[in-house]
């Protein structure tokens, strides 16, 4: 089938003999170092690369999944917002238990008094008990005297019940071991009081057979009760020293009175529902250590003072 009849351009023979209208013009002959006849125009030019033989097809960029991103920032915020409320809520609790002991306890509003909630406080909340809570005051009226007071209370429930347990202690310092031991001593004249080992030293004078003598006695301090007591164990009386045991001395009987146990009552200032345990000396400070019935956070008459033993 000829290329006419396919539809392409038909090929036109070349004629023989074109006669000499026609003249055959010969080519002129080849240079040195000119390329043969026939060779590729692109001779000495580097190859070409072969192209593909077909497309080759590219893989779309992979996008990053951007979950885990919202997961951190969900996370962060979450953090955020546990760390606000705990704070908030450690503030809340702690001003609502200053509120409620200054009110049961009867102090003044404007009363210096710490709070520290232990533990991280919203899961307690969702307890309904604190696992520890410690009150703490520089400066509390005690009767006669103003000490330091510290208390650690554990298992205090926020929405009623039973307390687990609150012990605490009074710290009277030098400034008021004075008071404390006048007040205690009554008619035996006091002038100084100081501490000495684990006793406390009290210093005045006494009439002895219409004279005025020097006097020191050395107390043993303790607790009974809702009293503070200061037990006397030796007596300097001039230039003579006599035990409490002693009876031998011709001055017993005249000084018997002196070895009393000398005691200040402090139950009528403190809640009936606190109990003393104990007073001894601490450096240079007294201090006396307590506890609290369980039934205190319950039963509205323990939170009233007590009373001491006579009146």
């Amino acid at each position: 089938m000829s290329g006419a009849e396919e539809g392409s351009h038909p090929t036109e023979p070349y004629p023989r003999d074109l006669g000499s209208e026609h003249p055959t013009v010969p080519l002129p002959p080849q240079a040195a170092g000119s390329p043969a006849p026939g060779a590729a125009s692109g001779a000495g030019l580097p190859p070409r690369p072969p192209l593909p033989s077909a497309p080759v097809a590219v893989p779309p960029p992979r996008r990053r999944a951007r979950w885990p991103w919202a997961l951190g920032i969900v996370v962060v915020v979450l953090a955020a917002l546990v760390v606000g409320g705990e704070f908030v809520a450690r503030a809340v609790v702690a001003q609502q238990i200053r509120s409620q002991v200054i009110t049961a306890l009867k102090l003044p509003a404007d009363q210096q008094l710490d709070v520290n909630v232990g533990g991280i406080v919203l899961p307690q909340l969702v307890a309904g008990r604190l696992d520890d809570v410690r009150l703490s005051s520089k400066s509390v009226a005690i009767g006669p005297i103003t000490s330091a007071v510290d208390v650690d209370a554990t298992g205090v429930p926020i929405r009623g019940g039973a307390l687990g347990s609150a012990r605490g202690s009074f710290r009277i310092g030098a400034d008021q071991l004075e008071k404390a031991i006048t007040a205690a001593a009554g008619s035996t004249p006091i002038d100084a009081v100081t501490l000495d080992g684990k006793d406390v030293r009290a210093t005045g004078s006494v009439k002895l057979f219409g004279a005025t003598v020097p006097l020191a006695l050395a107390l043993t301090p303790g607790a009974e009760g809702g009293e503070l007591t200061f037990t006397p164990t030796s007596a300097t009386v001039g230039a003579m020293t006599l035990d409490a045991s002693d009876t031998s001395s011709p001055f017993a009987g005249v000084l018997k009175p002196l070895f009393a146990t000398q005691k200040l009552c402090i139950a009528d200032r403190l809640p009936a529902g606190v109990h003393l345990s104990g007073l001894r000396v601490d450096g240079d400070a007294l201090v006396a250590t307590f506890s609290a019935d369980s039934a205190i956070t319950t039963d509205p008459a323990l939170l009233e003072n007590g009373s001491c033993a006579g009146k």
